[in-house]
């Protein structure tokens, strides 16, 4: 029955026409899914400090620098409950700007030179060192920054 061709659906399927379904939450891009780590590219950089030259250690930190001036701009469109956007720009810079790129960068840098000091050079260690703890300390920094913005400059903007 139905259109000649047209495939049943399948047993069990919802009879909600996917136009009625509910819409899918709205997921920020740049601080869930796997935009975010471009945030970290700096990390990634601080981590090979010892084996590449040192450009390629400030491009890192250019590329997660657009990253949050991106963030920034994007959020800014659509800024929350009746917040401006020059709040919720400048919001997003701070917030960025110490969780993306300053805490990490310190931890990352210190975690490579603390390795490297341990080891007898050369050594790739301390570079895989870096790297194992970025996902370590993501989640931890970032609660770090919110609770630090929250507790000052939010109270403002």
């Amino acid at each position: 029955p139905g259109v000649p061709c047209a495939p049943e659906p399948p047993t069990g399927a919802s009879s909600v026409p996917l136009a009625m379904a509910e819409p899918a939450p709205d997921i920020d891009l740049f601080r869930a899914g796997p935009v975010r780590y471009l945030g970290y590219s700096n990390e990634v950089g601080e981590a090979f400090r010892p084996l590449v030259p040192r450009w390629c250690v400030n491009a890192s930190y250019g590329l997660a620098g657009c990253y949050v001036v991106t963030d920034a701009a994007w959020r800014a469109q659509a800024p929350p409950g009746g917040r401006s956007a020059a709040a919720e720009a400048a919001d997003t810079l701070m917030w960025q700007g110490l969780a993306s790129i300053a805490l990490p960068g310190a931890v990352i840098n210190r975690v490579v030179w603390a390795a490297g000091k341990a080891l007898p050079p050369p050594s790739r260690i301390p570079t895989l060192c870096g790297l194992a703890a970025i996902p370590v300390i993501v989640r931890p920094i970032d609660h770090l920054v919110d609770g630090l913005l929250d507790s000052t400059v939010r109270k403002w903007l």
